[in-house]
Formats: structure tokens, sequence, C-alpha cells
């Protein structure tokens, strides 16, 4: 029995591999319209404090820190609520801006109601909780919502969107 024998690639065959050019310009770092993240966090009390620092890194790392006061702000809020409507759960949360637009959502296990009167409740009871962070996006000039997740699972999915020139007033006190 023989060894079939193995060719190993010359180190000509990777220079087709695309690499950073020499004479491309340096950057400082990413700009502010390639922020895209996202993480998950247990649904627990002590996650909203991941989220807000995770928020506040993705913004500095992005050259956005003046809207870091509101973003903070609405993490927290939208983690809290989260986490009270859907204890031990997961809570995914996903960060994006574009077009001048910071755009937060949270995704939790929260199933909506069949029952029309326990699905008003539910709807009541999310929307006295997210009370700050409807006053935060007012002032900011944005918007916010909810409604069932589109994702696997289902559950709910609660959004915001702060507009950059909104979000700079913005100062917490």
């Amino acid at each position: 029995m023989s060894v079939p024998s193995f060719a190993y690639p010359s180190v000509d065959s990777f220079a087709a591999c695309p690499t950073a050019r020499a004479d491309a310009p340096a950057r400082r770092g990413p700009l502010p319209d390639m922020l895209a993240c996202s993480l998950s966090v247990p649904g627990e009390a002590w996650s909203a404090q991941i989220a807000r620092s995770a928020v506040e890194a993705a913004l500095h790392a992005h050259g956005l820190d003046r809207l870091v006061p509101a973003a903070v702000q609405v993490t927290g809020e939208l983690l809290a609520a989260a986490w009270r409507l859907d204890p031990g759960g997961h809570v995914y949360l996903s960060a994006r801006y574009r077009d001048d637009t910071l755009r937060l959502a949270a995704y939790d296990g929260h199933q909506a109601h069949g029952h029309p009167r326990i699905a008003a409740h539910c709807e009541a009871r999310r929307r006295a909780a997210l009370r700050l962070l409807r006053a935060v996006v007012r002032e900011c000039g944005g918007e916010w919502g909810f409604g069932d997740s589109r994702e696997p699972g289902g559950g709910t999915r609660t959004w915001v969107t702060l507009p950059r020139a909104g979000a700079l007033g913005y100062l917490p006190g």
C-alpha cells in the first residue's frame, strides 16, 4: 500500500489573495456609517450594564462619542424592559448607524398573547416600562415602537431611531 503524497501550495499561489494595497490611504478607525454590531445577553438585571458598555465602546470606535449619552440611556431602558418582560431569557441587541441616524433594536422572548385583554394589558405594561425611553427619544426627535419579532422563535422586537442632530443635544439630567 502506497501513501499518497501531498504537495503543499507554493508561496506564489497565495499571491492571488487580495491584500491591502501599500498605497492605500491609512484610516484612523472605522467610519461612522460602518457601525453595525450586535450582542446577546442573558435576560438579567446586570445585562443592561454590559449592553450599555458595548454600545458606548462601539460609538467611540466609530467616532460617534457625542451620541453616547442618548444611546446609553436608551440601551439601558431597552434592556431593562426586556428583562422585566422575559426574565431569565435572552436579549439580542442590535446597533446600526446609517444616514445620520442611530438605530437600536432589542429582541426578547416575550411572546404575543392570543387573548385580546391579556395582550392589551401586556402592551400597556411594556409602554409603562418604556416611559423614560419614550421621553429620551422624543427629546432627540426620534421614533420608537415595538411589535412581534420576525426572528425565528418569535418574541418581541423593540426599536428606536435617534437622529444624529437630535441626539447631539441630549444631555441626561
